[in-house]
C-alpha cells in the first residue's frame, strides 16, 4: 500500500498561566530553544510533509520567534479544549492523510518514539501513545477489555477506584486516519462541568464504532513530560540534558561528571573525548579523537582537532584548533579565530578573525585581531594588533619565527618579516623587513634631583 502523507498537528495555543511569565508557555526554552521547536524539529525529522501550528495566545512572539520553521500557521481564537483546537486545523487535513497529534510543551518527545506508534498504526484508524507510571495519580487512564482492545480513556477525577488502579495512562499523543478524525472531531459535544472539546473523547468513539486501537509507549517516560510551570520546565531541561550525556559516552566521551555539562546544540565527538565539568555546548561543535576540555569552558560553532586542548574557563566560538594545538586557560577565540597545529595562546589572549600558524605561541595578555601569523613566531606578553581605526580593519601579517616582544603595539596595515623581532614596549608603524629588529619607543631619560609630590597639608 503507498503510504499517506504524514500530517503533524502541533497544539500550541495556550497561554501557560502557571508559568508566571508573558513569555507564551510554549516559547519556553529547553536547551536554550524553545519547547515548540524541539517538537517541530521532531516532526520534520519524523519526514512530515506538513505540520500545522495551532496557536493563540502571544501569537505575535510566536510568529517572531518561529518566523524560520516552514509550519502552517492555524489559529485557535478561543481555547475550547484540545479537540476545539484540532478541529481548527480540519481544512487543513486530507481523508488519506496520517494524522499525528502532538503538543508544543512535550519537547522531549524522540522521533524513536513517534515512529513506534506510527509503526503500531498500520492500516489502523487510530493509535495512541501511552505510557505506564508508577504513580499515575492526577493522569487520564487506558481502559482496556478481557482481551486487551482499547475501550476508551477516563479521566483520573472521574475513575473507580478500581479504574484508579490503572498504571497506563494517556499521553494526548495520537496518530489517526484524516478521514476517520475528521468525523469524530465533527460529532464532538462541550457537554461538560468544563465546557470544552475534549480530543480524548474521539476514542470512545472509536472504540464504539468497533475499530481496532492500536498503541504503543515511548523509549522513556520523559519523552512525554510536558512544563506547565518552571519547575517542571528546569526538570525537562535535566532530563534533556541526561540524555544528551548519555549519547555522548555511548559515542566514547568520558564526563568527568555526566550531571555537569549543558548541550545546547549539536556535539559531534570522534573516540576518546575528555569533557570536564561546567562544559556548555553551543551551535554546532566537532571535537576529534583525543580532544580535551577542561571546566567551566563555553565552546560555540568551533572544531576541536585531534588531542587539541582547551583549557579552562575559556570561551571558544567560531573558531578551529588544530591538531595539538592548545588555548587557554581564559582564553578567547572570537569568530574567525584558527589554531594551526601545535599552536598555543594562553591565558587571556583574545584572537579574532586570526590565524597562528604550526608551533606558533602567544603565551599571555594579547590582543590577535585580523592577524595573519606565521609557523613558530612567538607573541609577548601584552601584544596588541592595532587593526580598527575607528572606521575600518586593517591587516597585521607576522612571518615565521618572528619574535614579537613583551608590550608591542603593531598598528595596522604593518607587515613583520620572517625571523624579525620587535623590541618591547614598541609601537610597530611601519613595515619590518625579514631578520630585522624594529625598536619603536622614545628614549629614556633619567632626571637628577627630581622630587616626588608631595601631599599637601589640610
Amino acid at each position: 500500500m503507498e503510504q499517506s502523507k504524514l500530517n503533524a498537528v502541533i497544539l500550541a495555543a495556550g497561554k501557560g498561566t502557571r508559568m508566571r511569565s508573558a513569555l507564551p508557555k510554549v516559547l519556553h526554552p529547553v536547551a536554550h530553544k524553545p519547547m515548540v521547536a524541539h517538537v517541530i524539529e521532531t516532526a520534520q525529522g519524523l519526514g512530515a510533509q506538513a505540520v500545522q501550528l495551532v496557536y493563540g495566545h502571544g501569537a505575535e512572539q510566536l510568529q517572531t520567534t518561529l518566523a524560520g520553521y516552514p509550519v502552517n500557521w492555524v489559529e485557535q481564537a478561543e481555547q475550547l479544549g484540545t479537540g476545539h483546537a484540532v478541529q481548527q486545523v480540519v481544512p487543513h487535513l486530507a481523508d488519506d492523510d496520517t494524522v499525528l497529534i502532538l503538543y508544543g510543551d512535550v519537547p522531549l518527545i524522540q522521533q524513536q518514539s513517534l515512529q513506534a506508534l506510527l509503526e503500531a498504526k498500520g492500516d489502523s484508524a487510530l493509535a495512541l501513545l501511552t505510557v505506564t507510571l508508577p504513580d499515575p495519580t492526577g493522569y487520564g487512564r487506558i481502559l482496556r477489555d478481557d482481551q486487551g482492545t482499547i475501550t476508551g480513556i477516563i479521566e483520573h477525577k472521574d475513575a473507580t477506584p478500581a479504574q484508579r488502579l490503572v498504571t497506563e495512562v494517556n499521553t494526548g499523543i495520537m496518530a489517526a486516519q484524516g478521514k476517520d478524525l475528521k468525523r469524530w472531531l465533527s460529532a464532538l459535544s462541550n457537554d461538560n462541568v468544563q465546557g470544552e472539546y475534549y480530543l480524548t473523547d474521539v476514542v470512545a468513539m472509536a472504540a464504539n464504532e468497533g475499530v481496532q486501537i492500536a498503541s504503543s509507549q515511548p523509549q522513556s517516560a520523559s519523552d512525554v513530560e510536558g512544563a506547565n510551570n518552571r519547575v517542571q520546565l528546569a526538570a525537562l531541561e535535566r532530563a534533556y540534558q541526561k540524555r544528551q550525556a548519555e549519547q555522548l559516552m555511548l559515542a566514547g566521551a568520558t564526563l568527568m561528571d555526566p550531571a555537569r555539562i549543558d548541550v545546547r546544540g549539536n556535539v559531534e565527538i570522534e573516540n576518546d573525548v575528555v569533557i570536564d565539568v561546567n562544559v556548555v555546548f553551543e551551535g554546532d561543535v566537532y571535537l576529534a579523537e583525543g580532544a580535551v576540555v577542561e571546566a567551566n569552558c563555553v565552546l560555540r560553532d568551533c572544531r576541536i582537532g585531534k588531542h587539541a586542548r582547551v583549557k579552562a574557563n575559556s570561551v571558544i566560538e567560531g573558531a578551529v584548533l588544530g591538531e595539538n594545538a592548545q588555548a587557554g586557560p581564559f582564553a578567547r577565540l572570537r569568530p574567525g579565530a584558527e589554531l594551526a597545529k601545535d599552536a598555543a595562546v594562553g591565558n587571556f589572549v583574545e584572537m579574532k578573525k586570526s590565524y597562528l600558524g604550526e608551533g606558533a605561541k602567544a603565551g599571555h595578555l594579547s590582543y590577535l585581531g585580523d592577524a595573519q601569523i606565521g609557523a613558530g613566531a612567538n607573541i609577548g606578553a601584552g601584544t596588541i594588533t592595532c587593526n580598527y581605526d575607528g572606521v575600518n580593519k586593517f591587516t597585521t601579517v607576522i612571518g615565521e619565527q618572528a619574535f614579537i616582544g613583551s608590550n608591542s603595539s603593531l598598528v595596522a596595515p604593518v607587515q613583520i618579516g620572517d625571523r624579525a623581532t620587535t623590541g618591547a614596549g614598541s609601537v610597530v608603524t611601519q613595515d619590518v623587513e625579514a631578520d630585522q629588529l624594529a625598536v619603536g619607543r622614545a628614549r629614556q631619560r633619567n632626571l637628577t634631583g627630581w622630587k616626588r609630590p608631595q601631599k599637601k597639608s589640610d
